[in-house]
Formats: C-alpha cells, sequence, structure tokens
C-alpha cells in the first residue's frame, strides 16, 4: 500500500543522507500502524482462544496459560523483533521488499532456465504464490473474529454474523476502485486507537494477577512442551497466528523505510500486543470459562459495541493490507514476466503505487465469501490459516542465507549459524501447522500450487516463444546491409518497431516490409527491459544507438515496480535528426497466435494453457500506454 510514500527519503538513505526525523518520522510511522501491523495487530482477536481449542486437548490450567503466554512472548521477541525487524528489512532491493524483490535481489531476472539459481527462483515463486492463498484468508479470519464479538454480547445477533461479514466484505471490495488514498489518511490514527484500546484491555485484566509477567522466563515454554507432548507441540500451529503479519511488515518495507517500521513496532505494536496476551492470561487463570472468547471477555459488557465496532475497522483495515499487497504482488509479477499483461488502473494521480487491479479483486471477492460459507466461523478459518504463511517464512529464511554470504559478506559460521537457529524455529511452526490439511488448510496450498503453475508456465512459454522467434531472426547488421544495398522507398514519419530481442531485426518490420515494400524516414528498434531493481532514475532510462540509413536501436528500462508508458519516455529522448512528436510516430507491434504442437518444450496441456493466458492477456497497446489510433498490428503463426 502507498498511502504514503517514502520513496526519496528511502534513495537518500541508500546514499548516505539523513534519514527521517522528528515530526516527519512521527507521522511515517503512525501511517506505518495502519498500512504494516493491521494484520498483526487482530491477532489478539483469536490467537489465544484457538491455542486452547477443544481439539489441542490442553485445559486454560495456570500452568498452561503460563506456557502459551511463554511461547507467545518469545515467538513475537525472535521471530518479529529479531528476525524480520533487525534482520530481513536489511535485505531490501533498493529500498523495496517482499518475497518478490528478494527473490529478484539474490537471482538473475532472465528466462527460467536450470542455471545454478533455479532452486531459489522456485523457492521465491513458490512463496510467492502462497501469499495469494493468504490474502484469501487473512480478510475472511480478521472480519469474522472482530463481528463474532456481537453474539459475546448478545445471542440475538449470532444468526447474523455470516451475513454482517459477508456485507463488509463486498463494501470493502467494492471500493478499491476508488481508491484508498483518503481511507489512508485515518488508517493510522484509527490502528493506533486499537492498539491503545487493546493495550488498556490487557492492563485491566493484568492488574488481577501480575504473576503471569513470569511467562517471559522461556522455562514455562519448555514445561508446556514437557507436561503436554506432542497435544503441546500441536498448540504451535495456533500460537504462530500472533506473527502471521512477519512477511506483510517486510512487503511494506518499501513505503515507509525500515526506522519507522521498526520505531512502530518497538514503541507501540508489540508493547500493546503483549500487555493484551497478559491480560487474556490472567483472565483466563482467574476465568477458565472465559476460554471461548478471551478477547472480548475482558471487555465490560457496557463497552460490547464500541469495542466491536473499533475491531471491525481494524479488520477491515488488516484486509485492506492484504488487497493492496495482492496488487502489489501482481503488478511486480507482471513486470518481471511470471503473470501475462492485466489490466492496472492508477486510482491516484500523486502516488503511482496507489493502483487497482479489476481481476484481482473480485477473484479475491468471490474466494472470500466462499471461505465465509464454507468455514462458518473463524475457529474453522483459523484451522485453514497458517500453512501459507510459515511455508513462505521458511523460503524467506533460505533466500536470506544467500543475502548474508553475497551481499552481507557474513562470516560462513555466522550465516549457518542464523540459518539454523531460524529455519529450527520455521520448521517447528511448519510441522504444527501441516496437521491443519485436512481441515482446511489445503486450500492456500491449493491456491498456491495453481498460482505458481500459472506462473512457470506463463514464464517459461514466453521463454520458449522467444527461442521460436530468435531461430528464425534476421540479425540486424544483415538487414542494414541489405537496405543499404537495396535501399526501399522511403515516407515521411517515424516508425518504432517493438521488439524483446536488441540485436535482432524486429519480425514485424520483415513482415511491414514484405507486405508494404517501403520504409518510414525513420525507423526506431525499441526494446522494453525489466530490471531486477524496483525503480530506476531518469537517467538510466533510456539508450540510443545510431545505426545508420535512418536506423536507430533504442532501450527502454524500467524497474519491476513501474508500469511502462512508452510515449512518455520517448518525448523525453533528444537525438538530431529523430523525430519523436506524437503526430509523426507510429508503433509497429507483432501480434502471434500461438499453436500447440508436439515440438520440445513444455507438455501439451502447458502449452494450451499458455496460449489460453496470452489470448486472455491485456492488449500490449494498453499495457505500453500507446495511442490506439497510432499502432499497426502484424500476426504471425508460431508452433510452440
Amino acid at each position: 500500500m502507498h498511502f504514503l510514500t517514502t520513496e526519496t527519503v528511502v534513495s537518500a538513505n541508500e546514499h548516505g543522507h539523513a534519514e527521517p526525523k522528528g515530526r516527519y518520522l512521527a507521522l511515517l510511522s503512525l501511517s506505518a500502524l495502519g498500512v504494516v501491523y493491521g494484520d498483526i495487530g487482530t491477532s489478539v482477536l483469536y490467537a489465544v482462544r484457538e491455542s486452547f481449542h477443544h481439539t489441542h486437548g490442553i485445559e486454560p490450567t495456570r500452568d498452561n496459560v503460563l506456557g502459551v503466554l511463554s511461547l507467545i512472548f518469545w515467538a513475537l521477541l525472535l521471530v518479529i523483533s529479531i528476525k524480520y525487524a533487525i534482520f530481513v528489512l536489511r535485505a531490501d532491493n533498493r529500498g523495496e521488499g517482499g518475497i518478490l524483490a528478494l527473490t529478484s535481489l539474490v537471482t538473475p531476472v532472465g528466462a527460467l532456465r536450470k542455471n545454478s539459481r533455479w532452486v531459489l527462483i522456485m523457492l521465491g515463486l513458490f512463496g510467492t504464490a502462497l501469499l495469494y492463498g493468504d490474502g484469501m484468508i487473512t480478510p475472511v479470519i480478521s472480519v469474522l473474529s472482530a463481528v463474532e464479538g456481537l453474539k459475546v454480547a448478545t445471542p440475538f445477533f449470532e444468526p447474523y454474523i455470516i451475513p454482517i461479514t459477508i456485507a463488509i466484505l463486498i463494501a470493502l471490495f467494492a471500493v478499491q476502485k476508488y481508491g484508498t488514498g483518503g481511507v489512508g489518511r485515518i488508517f493510522g490514527p484509527v490502528t493506533l486507537l486499537w492498539f491503545v484500546l487493546i493495550a488498556v484491555l490487557g492492563v485491566a485484566n493484568l492488574v488481577r494477577d501480575f504473576s503471569v509477567l513470569w511467562s517471559m522466563n522461556p522455562l514455562y515454554g519448555a514445561r508446556f512442551f514437557l507436561h503436554n507432548g506432542w497435544n503441546g507441540f500441536l498448540v504451535l500451529g495456533s500460537v504462530f497466528l500472533v506473527v502471521t503479519g512477519g512477511e506483510a511488515l517486510y512487503a511494506d518495507m518499501g513505503h515507509f523505510g525500515r526506522k519507522p517500521i521498526r520505531l512502530a513496532w518497538y514503541w507501540v505494536v508489540l508493547p500493546a500486543l503483549m500487555l493484551n496476551y497478559f491480560g487474556q492470561g490472567a483472565l483466563l487463570i482467574h476465568n477458565p470459562a472465559a476460554v471461548d472468547n478471551p478477547f472480548y471477555r475482558m471487555v465490560p459488557q457496557w463497552a460490547l459495541y464500541p469495542v466491536v465496532v473499533i475491531a471491525t475497522m481494524a479488520a477491515v483495515i488488516a484486509s485492506q493490507a492484504l488487497i493492496t499487497g495482492a496488487f502489489s504482488l501482481t503488478m511486480q509479477a507482471v513486470q518481471l514476466g511470471y503473470m501475462p499483461r492485466v489490466q492496472i488502473e492508477h486510482t491516484s494521480s500523486r502516488e503511482r503505487g496507489q493502483i487497482y487491479i479489476p481481476a484481482i479483486n473480485w477473484v479475491l471477492m468471490v474466494s472470500c465469501i466462499g471461505l465465509v460459507l464454507g468455514f462458518r466461523d473463524s475457529t474453522h478459518v483459523a484451522a485453514a490459516y497458517g500453512v501459507a504463511v510459515t511455508t513462505t517464512m521458511v523460503v524467506t529464511t533460505l533466500l536470506l542465507f544467500t543475502v548474508e554470504r553475497e551481499k552481507w559478506k557474513w562470516p560462513r559460521l555466522a550465516s549457518w549459524s542464523f540459518t539454523a537457529v531460524f529455519l529450527t524455529i520455521d520448521f517447528a511452526f511448519l510441522g504444527a501447522n501441516i496437521i491443519k490439511i485436512p481441515h482446511g488448510g489445503w486450500f492456500p496450498l491449493v491456491v498456491g500450487a495453481i498460482i505458481f503453475g500459472l506462473m512457470t508456465t506463463w514464464k517459461t512459454g514466453r521463454r520458449i516463444l522467444a527461442d521460436r522467434l530468435g531461430s528464425s531472426t534476421l540479425p540486424v547488421e544483415l538487414f542494414l546491409s541489405d537496405v543499404g544495398a537495396n535501399p526501399p522507398h522511403r515516407v515521411r514519419g517515424t516508425a518504432v518497431f517493438m521488439y524483446g530481442n536488441p540485436n535482432g531485426t524486429p519480425p514485424a518490420l520483415l513482415h511491414s516490409l514484405k507486405h508494404y515494400q517501403v520504409l518510414h524516414q525513420h525507423t526506431v528498434f525499441l526494446a522494453v527491459v525489466t530490471e531486477e531493481v524496483p525503480h530506476l532514475q531518469d537517467g538510466e532510462r533510456v539508450a540510443v544507438q545510431e545505426l545508420g540509413h535512418g536506423f536507430y536501436r533504442m532501450t527502454l528500462r524500467y524497474g519491476f515496480m513501474e508500469e511502462p508508458d512508452i510515449p512518455a519516455a520517448l518525448a523525453d529522448v533528444k537525438v538530431d535528426g529523430l523525430d519523436l512528436s506524437p503526430g509523426r510516430t507510429t508503433y509497429f507491434l507483432g501480434r502471434e497466435t500461438l499453436i500447440p504442437s508436439s515440438d520440445p518444450g513444455m507438455m501439451k496441456w502447458r502449452e494450451k494453457l499458455f496460449a489460453l493466458m496470452s489470448r486472455n492477456a491485456r492488449p500490449a497497446t494498453a499495457f505500453f500506454g500507446l495511442p490506439p489510433n497510432r499502432v499497426v498490428e502484424l500476426g504471425a503463426q508460431i508452433r510452440l
């Protein structure tokens, strides 16, 4: 989400300039509360309750309560406070974070070939694909958990919990097309109110029994495992719910920078969360019957309805962060060539990061409604939640090892030790979550597998298509030599032929010359390249080479967080004798009709899938911002 951009500040930091401070730092930290910590902040609604769910066979005795609190405290401390806030946030790709940016940082953005990094690419892509499943489950569990507070207030609302939840989700997805900038300005203050509220509720119950603070001693967690055995280990699957926002924290780093995110975590989020968890623990020690919903049982009867309203607002904010995160992730995948072109709408004239992708929005909405109707309550949703996130965390740790060795130059012992410690934690959480697969945990895995299949099919298909085109491409030198020896008739104006191979003659040019027997006075071979960095400076954007005979080779480069606008980029190109004015420039594109075949490449069903994706991809004219009345498309049939 890009409600408040800090790109200039992040860029300055990379060059050694001053970091944000004072009022600006406070404003960034406040905004980060709403965007970054909505997911992890609403975990207080269900994490403790699910830890004592009857399927685990763990009774809310004093020892068990202290054991669960100890696990929660150390999970937040080790996974979020140390792993993510200190180390993972350092692994930025020119200020941008997230698993796809991390994958691009440690692997080349070339074709999907079996090179030395193909395992890392596969891991990164699978972790990315799993986040879509997370994006479907998070809005459901957050909103359902908040609305379920109504039935704590009175049984009258119980039949209406599902309809109210669906109505809120429909409204949430319906407003996405209007942009989130205006709503975003209130996200920070509302989330701050939420954290103040949960801290106050926690303190109000903590005063009943300060002995719960002893749970910060890790021995209580160890005793919990010893006394409860296998059931105690399975509770880790519910304890993990308190750290599910770690990946969101990393993904939103580029919007605020490391310092505001860390400041908000250490000074507001962590203290508020722990006070609330300690308060729930104190309540359970003195009233074990409150285990059905310890969060809302902490609330005085007179305050239940206001708390439900604030909790619902916090849940909507948490959902919004995941929805816009899915938009941003999709844009990155499209730019890196892992997904076909889709319609991307910019909802702000000032903030380029505020985008809306209709196809993703409606798929998420239908999926969320289906999950609500299928699971019926937040407890059943929690049974499906965690498998995707913990798998992604394992992938992040593995990719981070490469960063430690190659980017940070850590000694072998330090990097191996760090990775071993956090992989042990990650695999412990993963092992406890695996048992959720038959109870709904299969859903995010299926979604991840489908997205992973689509991404790898698209990437591999584009490589095969490029190879097919490249095998019949005429080298530019030969073409220019032929033009010099047998000059065709030239007409006024400039023709821009787009082709991904900057060293070959665009097939569309050869088709045009074959049919029309003429060339424009000025002809540009244009290649658009996506680099492995999120953003490029203007001076890095364009490279032009004069080839003679009125021909020019031009390369436009974009970062994977940028949307191409070719006419705007060409308007800034100043080359003597080359007229790129809109009224005198015509764009020529190739449109390939793909024919599945038995030739070496992909399996037949994947070739058909790739052809289907190609037919439904957003037209290149719209994707590159080309004026439709200045575009000529020339078709060709290609056997895959």
